[in-house]
């Protein structure tokens, strides 16, 4: 089986002492995307779940231990996404394997996350730069009263469509929960379209009422974005989503329509 509770989220488990493949879990996207209306075969976005990891090491040919970062990219058509526990097992099961160069521990990650993932899987020994001067304008410092903490509430969501708008509005408080372990998934959130203007006190309602919602990162962003697509019908969309690190890795889902410009790759203060 290949459903959350068959993975190691949530079980004690001993960090590999051995390179080890079969430790990489996927997780089909097909379920949960079919739980909000979004057809597997005629998907309604682009983009990709871009990890960054800070704890990369493995042995040179003399057994000198050698330390790197990385960014992966896993395209958000490839049919499973990578459960972030196995993930993070999986590149602690690299510390002790001997490897040529540089050149062969990318093409092992290159062919082991692209098997898990079921697709193409880009790697590169590089970290995107900090978050500097941004256009975005955040929506957080709003003075409203707010007693919904989830399920998601897409009613929040509405538009003036005698304003139509092209802008990008941030915020820092997405907050959700690990569907297994119920561990809290903290976020940054882009969120970038051209259409009617979005009601921003309605948009902050809706992204805090994830608060207490369980769901993973990249199923989350997903539902942002089929829930503003549908609400408030923007010409085209981007939702850009930087979680904060846990186990020496964080994620960073993108999803964005047809005509939306691909967020640059960036990390903000809290990654």
């Amino acid at each position: 089986m290949n459903t959350p509770s068959d993975s190691s989220l949530g079980r004690e488990v001993r960090y590999p002492d051995q390179y080890d493949p079969g430790l990489l879990f996927a997780i089909p996207r097909r379920a949960a995307r079919a739980q909000i209306g979004i057809d597997e075969a005629a998907l309604p976005f682009a983009g990709h779940d871009r990890w960054h990891a800070y704890e990369l090491s493995w042995l040179d040919a003399g057994g000198l231990p050698q330390v790197a970062v990385a960014t992966f990219c896993v395209p958000c058509t490839s049919p499973n996404l990578i459960e972030s526990k196995s993930f993070k097992l999986y590149l602690n099961s690299l510390n002790g394997k001997v490897f040529a160069d540089a050149g062969q521990v990318r093409a092992c990650l290159v062919h082991d996350l692209s098997a898990c993932a079921g697709a193409a899987v880009s790697v590169d020994f590089e970290l995107p730069p900090m978050v500097a001067a941004s256009a975005a304008q955040s929506i957080d410092q709003q003075s409203l009263a707010i007693d919904c903490y989830g399920p998601p509430q897409a009613g929040y969501l509405t538009a003036d469509t005698a304003n139509v708008v092209e802008e990008v509005l941030t915020s820092a408080l997405l907050k959700s929960n690990c569907p297994v372990t119920g561990q809290p998934d903290w976020a940054s959130v882009d969120i970038a379209y051209r259409g009617p203007a979005i009601d921003r006190a309605g948009l902050l309602r809706y992204l805090v009422s994830f608060r207490n919602h369980a769901e993973f990162h990249e199923q989350c962003v997903e539902r942002i974005f089929a829930d503003i697509q549908a609400r408030c019908l923007p010409e085209w969309l981007s939702v850009h989503a930087r979680y904060t690190r846990r186990g020496g890795l964080d994620i960073n889902p993108v999803r964005l329509s047809a005509g939306a410009p691909l967020p640059a790759p960036s990390r903000d203060l809290r990654q």
